[in-house]
Order: C-alpha cells, then structure tokens, then sequence
C-alpha cells in the first residue's frame, strides 16, 4: 500500500491495524467511521508509526532496552506478536525522550491560569444563603402552579420594593428554615445544593436571586454573608498505584491481564496492595509499596486523575492505560487543604503542559515523517 523509507505497509498490515482501531472505538463507546476512512486512517497510522522507527533506528534507540528476557510474560506470542510488542517500547521510550522537552509553559500562561482559578467558587470559603420556598404541592395542576408562580414573583416584588427578607420569609415561606427568617445557617458553596450556587454565585452580599423552579417549587435567595480565601482550597488525595510499562517482553493486554488478576488477589484477600507493589511495581514508587503521597488536582496525567476522582476510599480500580503503562490505582484518603502559592504554580503548569501535549506530539509526528521518504501504492482495500 505504501513505502516509508525502505519499509513496506501491506494490504494485511492496514486491515489488521483498522480492526484494532474499530475495537478500541468499540470499547470507549465511539461510533466507528465508515470502513473506506477507517482503513485511510489506519494506513496514515501505520505511516506515522515507521517514519518514527526509522528516526529511532538512525537515533541508535531501537536497540536499547531489548535483550532477550527468560522471565517473559508472553512466552507463547508469536514472533509478528513480539515484533509489534518490541516495537511499540520503541515508540513509547521514542515519545517520552523528544516530546516533553518541546512543551513550553510560560510564567505569563500560569498566572493566567492562577487567576482563573481564583476566580471560581471555590475560592468562596463559607457563604450564608436565606431561603423562601413556595412549595408546589405533588399532582398539582398547571393552573395551581402558575398561581403559585405567581404568588412567588409577587414576593419578589415586595423583597425589591424594601421588605424585610426575614418578616417575608416567616410569613409566606414553606421551607424548613422559615421561623429563622430563612436563614440557612454558615457553611461552604458547595454544602448548598447546586441550583442555590448556580444562581448566586455571582451576587454581591445583600443582592436577591430570580425566582428559581425546581422540583420541590420556586424559590428566592438571598446573600446574606461571604467569606474569601486568600489561598484556593482543593480535595487532596492520598493514592498508591501498581505500574507495569509495556515492553518487548510484555504486551499491553498482558500487562491488563496481569494487574486483573492482582486486582481480583487483593479484593478476595489473597494478597495485599502494598506488597504487590513492591513485588512487581515498575515506578520510584515501589519501595514504599506504591505510595505516592497527598496529592492535589492537576498531579497527574488525566487518565490516570479521571479514575482516581472517581473512586471511593479503599477501592481499587481496572486497569488503566496511560502514556506511562498500565496502573492499578487505590485511594487511600481524602482531605480538604489550602494550597501554597507554589503548589497553585506546580498544578497550573503541569495542567497547561498535560493539555498541550497531544498538539506537541503531533506537530513532532509531522515534523519526523516530513524528513521521511514516503511513497503511496495501491490504496487499501
């Protein structure tokens, strides 16, 4: 189908990879394309991937790291099998040697990004809400709740005409915190239900909210009082992880397979998490039995963070894939901290660098496979 360099791409190699491609859409829930642009993909793909081996070959890093191992975890694959498997180690060691270095952060993009966070809600530390609920009665029909509707737009009225929020709310209000006046008491934003942040989020203490629908009627809020933060408050994470990376030795699907099984070990009791991971932990983390500390959002690669937000203390997760290997995760505990200045640095700089990588990859992708000699044949069928 094509020649990169001296490297042919076969008709089977192109169909093989465009299956591979429909399974992973498959399992991630996405909706394959049609299969003349599946295999088109694939072949640019396949492309891609040997200009890459090529530039690894004339680097001299083809060669490292793939010394026979007696200790296998595949000793039955194929040698087509162990070629794809010797070859994707390239490639991961390939990316992880040229593409960070290329990502460059500048002071002036993490104060943009300081402030940003800053900005949101969580920088509220505590709030106090007062509340009047015209409730809405189960079954009622669409003429009582417009008549209730009604008679809440009307206290509205009568709140932004200079009544008092407390004597209004004894007098007309169904919620629970009526004979306070509506008071709902101090307490975080996000103690409040996320239609009461939502719409006064952005008010200045003493303003008034719409009229608010909701399941349970309308409501009308207050702000009463706001307390600032001078320093962000984030839900650190204590978290330990079993890491295996792929290699010439060991397959992705192996290694899925293998910390399947270590996962089943540990929630039947049969082995414990630490040990395990200083048993078979590729990571600095090993010796201490996978422990890697209090974490704080923006820490880690995404995939690697979407899973550990996720998880209930104590649970251990499937396997998950990143662009370091495959990980067990287990979240040991959680706690609410106030971040330093630096923190807040470190975690806006390693956010602003885990979403510009994929664009750095790419453009050094294009940038290695335009110094390649690439020839089309036959397109694939």
């Amino acid at each position: 189908m094509a020649v990169v360099d001296t490297s042919p791409i076969t008709n089977h190699e192109v169909r093989q990879r465009a299956a591979q491609m429909r399974t992973q859409m498959t399992q991630q829930g996405r909706v394959a394309p049609s299969a003349a642009v599946l295999m088109r993909e694939a072949l640019e793909r396949l492309i891609n991937e040997k200009a890459l081996l090529q530039f690894a070959k004339d680097s001299g890093l083809d060669s490292e790291g793939n010394e026979p191992n007696s200790n296998s975890s595949s000793p039955t694959a194929s040698s087509a099998e162990k070629q794809e498997q010797r070859e994707q180690s390239v490639l991961q060691r390939l990316t992880e040697r040229n593409v960070p270095g290329r990502i460059k952060v500048s002071d002036a993009e993490i104060e943009q990004g300081i402030r940003e966070r800053q900005a949101t809600p969580n920088n509220v530390a505590e709030v106090e809400l007062a509340h009047i609920l015209i409730a809405v009665p189960e079954n009622a029909s669409p003429t009582q709740v417009a008549a209730l509707q009604s008679k809440a737009n009307a206290v509205l009225d009568r709140l932004r005409a200079g009544a008092n929020f407390a004597e209004v709310a004894k007098e007309v209000s169904d919620g629970t915190e009526r004979d306070k006046g509506g008071l709902m008491g101090v307490r975080p934003f996000d103690r409040y239900p996320a239609l009461f942040v939502e719409a006064t989020q952005t008010l200045r203490v003493g303003d008034l909210s719409g009229v608010l629908p909701s399941g349970a009627g309308f409501h009308i809020l207050k702000l009463v009082s706001k307390r600032t933060n001078n320093s962000v408050t984030v839900t650190e994470t204590r978290v330990r992880h079993i890491l295996l990376r792929p290699s010439s030795q060991l397959s992705q699907t192996a290694a899925r397979a293998q910390l399947a099984e270590y996962r089943r070990q540990i929630e039947t009791g049969q082995a414990n998490f630490a040990k395990l991971a200083i048993d078979h932990s590729q990571d600095a983390s090993a010796s201490s039995g996978g422990d890697l500390g209090w974490v704080g959002p923006g820490m880690f690669v995404p995939e690697f963070e979407q899973v550990m937000r996720q998880l209930a203390i104590g649970q251990v997760s499937d396997p998950v894939v990143s662009r370091f290997g495959v990980h067990l995760i287990q979240v040991l505990a959680r706690r609410d901290a106030a971040l330093s200045e630096r923190e807040m640095r470190d975690i806006v700089r390693n956010n602003l660098r885990d979403k510009k990588f994929e664009e750095t990859y790419q453009l050094w992708v294009q940038e290695v496979r335009g110094r390649a000699y690439v020839e089309y044949r036959d397109p694939p069928q």
